[in-house]
């Protein structure tokens, strides 16, 4: 067996992170490795989600890890959305800036796991926005997408929790 190895992460400019992901269709042995390491990548980055896009597999697969918790997402859809949230959100494909932006602030997903069967899990505040987050990826969609312009963009420090605010006030 193979150990699980760290890959490059795909930045904004690539066009394989502005394309819809295809559908999986064979759960054995390539995608659990695939799984593996999205999330030695992930870690390493480091961040708490990846769209397998990102490190150049144009597969609907993502991983998201939150309060020591890997949940895998296979062929992920979101069935149900609730509220609106505007927070703070950064994209290892935007390496050093984040922005604020809108998302819904409950969702339900219906995916599958590594084995093929069906699951449905809610994720409320921060679950919720990765959750979003990473099916956006999937869908070729970028958080800087949904921006007005770029200038939104806000260059973080080298501590994550320190952003710099804006020199406008916003709400």
């Amino acid at each position: 067996m193979r150990a699980m190895a760290i890959r490059p992460i795909l930045t904004a400019d690539e066009p394989i992170l502005h394309e819809r992901a295809r559908k999986v269709t064979h759960f054995d042995a390539s995608l659990h490795r695939l799984l593996a390491d999205m999330v030695e990548t992930m870690r390493d980055a480091p961040g708490i989600g990846l769209a397998a896009n990102q490190i150049g597999v144009p597969l609907r697969v993502a991983v998201i890890e939150l309060e020591e918790k890997v949940t895998e997402l296979i062929n992920p859809e979101i069935v149900r959305t609730s509220g609106e949230v505007i927070d703070w959100e950064g994209c290892l494909s935007v390496p050093g800036f984040v922005a604020e932006v809108h998302r819904q602030g409950k969702v339900t997903v219906k995916a599958r796991n590594r084995h093929g069967k069906e699951f449905r899990v809610k994720g409320e505040e921060l679950f919720a926005r990765a959750l979003q987050h990473e099916i956006d990826h999937l869908n070729g969609t970028l958080y800087i997408d949904y921006l007005d312009s770029l200038e939104e963009l806000v260059r973080v420090t080298e501590h994550p929790s320190e952003v710099e605010e804006p020199t406008t006030a916003g709400t």
